[in-house]
């Protein structure tokens, strides 16, 4: 019988955290929150987002990805999957290493939204100005 490996990976981005699972041998299935990434990410530029570290390396299908994911919107939450698939495959692999971080899949995408300040209607804008 075939041994079962498992693969561990943190993606992170804006404010989501996701904690994603790779099970080898496996035949593609990926699962979000318990739910198929289908019904989880009902856009499939989102899907797409997600498979592109296996589309990359060549390793698609070879993986059953399990994830749980928490924070954020359904953007920032492919995002932080796309970003824990990259870092699992290159536990898998170090050869894949050189492939994800050309592609920029290893960098975590540090912009998170900036905070309001005081004095203002928001991050950046002002209140309206007048003159008389």
């Amino acid at each position: 019988m075939e041994e079962v490996e498992r693969y561990y990976g943190t993606g992170k981005r804006k404010t989501a955290v996701a904690r994603v699972w790779l099970k080898s041998p496996g035949e593609g299935k990926i699962v979000v929150n318990k739910r198929p990434v289908e019904d989880y990410f009902p856009r499939e530029t989102l899907r797409l987002m997600i498979l592109q570290p296996f589309k990359l390396t060549d390793t698609l299908g070879k993986f059953d990805v399990y994830v749980n994911v928490r924070g954020g919107g359904l953007s920032g939450q492919a995002g932080a999957i796309r970003h824990g698939i990259s870092r699992a495959l290159t536990q898998y692999s170090l050869d894949l290493r050189p492939i994800l971080k050309k592609a920029g899949l290893l960098t975590r995408d540090a912009r998170k939204k900036e905070r309001k300040k005081y004095g203002q209607r928001g991050a950046r804008a002002r209140f309206q100005y007048s003159k008389r």
